[in-house]
């Protein structure tokens, strides 16, 4: 039975809203999730990326929101995201589908000025949208009051885990009145989340339209083998670029924001239309950005895991994975870039030898087995050795044992044919046995003279010169000495 959005309790003035955004037909998450959050109870949503979470707590929160009014500094609903592209990319769904509705939206995250956003608080907020760490900066400056919130919203919270924001939710929970309403969304469940839904949620509705962590039927994916060189990497890269089917745009995904500043550059000295997009970037920079490539002023965006999260592009035909993920969760938000809204899409990874273990993981959560194009990775050597000239065999030596007595060379004949000198001095006549006595002590004399005859024999060692001294050697104390040492000595009579 096909539901409509006529059938799950918005308000008019919403339906209107989704109808002239062209929308008919709600994904199964939105179907299940909003007739639950405008019942006032806890959500927990767990759906693969791209089946429209955002949309389902959008729409059931403008219902309840035509109801009341905000009051300054004390926001009435708080959504978190993880990253600021999804905060305001949460802000453009309230724009789109509150349009009929005069309600304020202030949007909270870091690279803005603190005097803009403290303006909007003052004015009174509907819907606060923020990164944990610039709400608690705001928190703590005594711009903003928690205990008016309404409905909560944790967005992303596998991502939020990722990127170490438990603990900020954990104090902001803290803030926020005991009976409010939690809507909890994440993408994959871990145990941690798992703890972190039963700490934060009360009785909650549990949707699972999907198994955790499974990648989406529309994208078909491929696992290209590659050598260790990056320079290596990159041209297979291009080669790939060149030869996909049906490429209007991609997004290829890097490990590290150094190696997503090198390959942009290297695809745009190619002649590639390409953007950059990592966390180091200021916040102008990356929306600029990003607009472009969803304006498709830009083909390629290279990109950190930044991107992987939730942003909506809904066209993207192609996802390149340069650099496999360290996690198997990322590569599931990774490929979820492309194959959205039923479209389809094909994303490629490139593996190299040392990223067995990560292709392993991949495998074992997605369950959707490796499709290789050509050979396998560790089946066929890298380019750079292949195009390496081979070294010749070295034969194999034969035991000491059976090897044949080495001919005499000119120089060693010479040597032996030269008489040689005699090194060991003649021994004297062997002398009468010494017999046993009782040890002599020698004499003060015979002493003195035994020091004199080793220091005689001893080389004289060169004297240590100072490196400033001019050159000139100090004895003794040098040219002054003390008066004491000059006195007369008074002898004792014996």
């Amino acid at each position: 039975m096909t539901t409509s959005f006529s059938t799950l309790g918005l308000s008019p003035k919403v339906l209107a809203a989704v109808e002239s955004s062209g929308y008919t037909t709600p994904t199964p998450i939105q179907a299940e999730a909003i007739p639950h959050v405008l019942n006032r109870r806890d959500v927990l949503g767990i759906a693969q990326t791209g089946t429209g979470k955002t949309a389902g707590f959008v729409l059931p929160m403008i219902t309840l929101l035509e109801q009341g009014r905000a009051r300054a500094r004390m926001p009435r609903t708080l959504i978190l995201e993880p990253t600021r592209e999804l905060a305001a990319q949460v802000e453009e769904n309230f724009n789109k589908y509150g349009q009929n509705h005069k309600l304020n939206v202030a949007l909270l995250i870091g690279g803005v000025s603190f005097n803009e956003q403290e303006k909007k608080l003052d004015r009174g907020v509907d819907v606060l949208i923020a990164t944990p760490g610039r709400l608690l900066d705001h928190c703590e400056r005594g711009k903003l009051l928690m205990t008016g919130v309404e409905i909560l919203v944790i967005d992303e919270a596998d991502r939020m885990l990722d990127m170490g924001f438990i603990p900020d939710i954990e104090r902001i929970s803290k803030l926020l009145p005991f009976g409010r309403q939690t809507l909890f969304f994440s993408a994959t469940m871990p145990p941690e989340i798992e703890h972190l839904a039963d700490t934060f949620l009360s009785n909650p509705a549990r949707i699972e339209v999907a198994k955790p962590a499974t990648t989406a039927k529309t994208v078909t994916q491929v696992f290209v083998a590659v050598g260790r060189e990056s320079a290596e990497k990159r041209e297979t890269l291009r080669e790939l670029i060149r030869n996909a089917v049906d490429l209007k745009n991609a997004i290829i995904f890097c490990n590290r924001k150094r190696e997503v500043a090198v390959l942009a550059r290297s695809l745009e000295k190619h002649g590639f239309s390409v953007g950059a997009l990592h966390g180091d970037m200021d916040q102008r920079a990356r929306m600029a950005t990003l607009d472009g490539f969803k304006h498709n002023k830009i083909t390629l965006l290279v990109a950190s895991d930044v991107a992987a999260r939730g942003l909506d592009i809904p066209d993207v035909s192609h996802v390149f994975n340069f650099d496999i993920p360290t996690h198997a969760d990322d590569y599931v938000h990774r490929i979820g870039r492309t194959g959205r809204a039923g479209r389809s899409g094909t994303a490629m990874t490139l593996v190299a030898p040392a990223d067995q273990k990560y292709l392993s993981a991949i495998d074992k959560l997605t369950g959707d087995g490796v499709k290789w194009l050509g050979d396998p990775v560790g089946a066929a050597p890298s380019r750079e050795r292949s195009e390496r000239p081979e070294r010749a065999e070295r034969p194999e030596r034969a035991p000491r044992a059976e090897r044949a007595p080495r001919a005499p060379r000119a120089a060693d004949t010479a040597k032996s044919s030269e008489p040689r000198e005699s090194v060991v001095e003649a021994k004297p006549a062997t002398t009468a046995p010494r017999i046993a006595e009782e040890p002599v002590r020698p004499s003060a004399e015979g002493r003195r003279e035994a020091t004199r005859r080793q220091q005689t024999a001893r080389p004289e060692r060169p004297q240590r010169r100072d490196r400033d001294d001019g050159g000139e050697r100090v004895i003794g104390l040098g040219d002054h000495v003390p008066q004491f040492l000059l006195r007369p000595v008074r002898l004792p009579s014996s």
